[in-house]
């Protein structure tokens, strides 16, 4: 057989390599922007070598994938792999169900914030406060862990999901839940507002207040409730699906806005918490900009809690298999001042956490690190669910 172009959907193959297997191969083909071999299989396409090349595009999410029964040499660009073909919003904003509103939604705004920008800088923020679910860019892990679940496990548990959450994940997961016919169960920190309780239990979901202060400090305890129970636990802190879902779509939307606005970035900024989505966008731009472009976390200073992001050294994955150009601190007022300064001069209501990202961003830019090209800013969620952290802070300073 000669070197066919199939849709990766027809290949078949019994063994699935874990995503660090992979790693390599997918930073191969990011930095050459394709493929230099085909996936060998045999009559019946069945991948029998060259499984890990197989394993890398399916992550990365190329519609089409070169085959061939022999090793042989080639190149084919991802884009005529269909490497950006997932990334197809709904022009006219009709969707079929809820479920297509997330992803047909996609891609969430980039917008020029000109209270930050400056004649030679101009700095844009991505708005995941647009997602539908739980008005954060959690819908994204919330969404692709359930679904791959279902593909993975199907009725292998009662229908019933349990998660460790500080909030948004859980709203995401209950959503799922609710469309799919489960019940959900979340465990929150005892340090969460209280508006969490309420929203969580809106849209059908149990709640159980552990006295704990970081989510990462009961994921066990979660998980052998689940075992349990048997129910479905997806562990957003270790599940894979939470950085794949950022490399296939946030990341690649982000490139498409990027080339559409002209944009030439001298950096992205984002808060840390599971780390998926940061780590997911340093990994893709690293390899995409051939390193010609700086990539900053954010998390909260030692003894301070900012809802959404923590520190590196309370437990990540993802973060560590990346490069970062830096991690920067800051304090719970400063994400709250800079979330209300953002309000008063662009009128959009953010979280804490996009708070503390401006924080970091002013920082870096006090260093003079920031002085010129575009900067984007990961703004991870809307504002409406801190009302309580709002109101201590205006009743404090103003």
């Amino acid at each position: 057989m000669s070197i066919r172009i199939v849709a990766i959907d027809k290949l078949k193959c019994e063994k699935e390599l874990e995503l660090k297997e992979v790693f390599e191969k997918m930073d191969e083909i990011l930095r050459v922007g394709g493929v230099k071999e085909p996936i060998i299989v045999d009559s019946r396409f069945n991948v029998v070598d060259n499984i890990e090349l197989y394993e890398a595009l399916r992550r990365l999410g190329v519609k089409l994938v070169p085959i061939s029964q022999k090793k042989a040499s080639l190149y084919l660009s991802l884009e005529s792999l269909g490497f950006y073909d997932e990334i197809y919003p709904e022009p006219l904003r009709v969707f079929k169900s809820t479920l297509e509103l997330l992803y047909r939604n996609w891609p969430t705004p980039l917008v020029l914030l000109r209270s930050l920008s400056t004649d030679e800088r101009r700095v844009w923020a991505k708005l995941e406060g647009f997602n539908p679910f739980s008005g954060s860019v959690k819908d994204r892990i919330g969404w692709f862990m359930f679904i791959n679940a279902m593909k993975k496990f199907g009725g292998t548990y009662k229908k019933f999901v349990y998660e460790a959450t500080s909030t948004n994940t859980g709203m995401a997961l209950a959503a799922m839940a609710a469309m799919h016919g489960f019940k959900a169960r979340f465990y929150l920190p005892i340090t969460i507002q209280k508006a969490s309780d309420v929203l969580l239990k809106v849209i059908g979901a149990d709640v159980v207040r552990v006295p704990k202060q970081l989510t990462v400090e009961f994921i066990d305890d979660v998980e052998r409730n689940a075992k349990r129970d048997k129910t479905l636990h997806l562990n957003q802190f270790e599940n894979d699906a939470n950085f794949e879902v950022h490399l296939r779509y946030t990341a690649k939307e982000l490139e498409l806005q990027i080339r559409e606005a002209k944009i030439y970035p001298a950096a992205i900024i984002g808060g840390i918490g599971t780390s998926g989505h940061m780590s997911a966008i340093a990994f893709y731009f690293k390899n995409r900009f051939r390193e010609n472009i700086e990539i900053y976390g954010v998390q909260p200073a030692k003894d301070h809690s900012i809802p959404g992001i923590r520190r590196v050294e309370t437990g990540m994955k993802w973060i560590h298999w990346v490069k970062f150009n830096g991690v920067i601190d800051t304090e719970r007022n400063e994400a709250v001042r800079e979330a209300i300064n953002i309000a008063r001069k662009e009128g959009i209501l953010i979280g804490l956490s996009s708070g503390a990202v401006v924080s970091g961003f002013k920082k870096l830019s006090s260093e003079g690190k920031l002085d010129r090209g575009d900067v984007i800013l990961i703004f991870p969620d809307h504002g409406f669910k801190y009302v309580e952290q709002f109101q201590e802070y205006l009743q404090k300073h103003e």
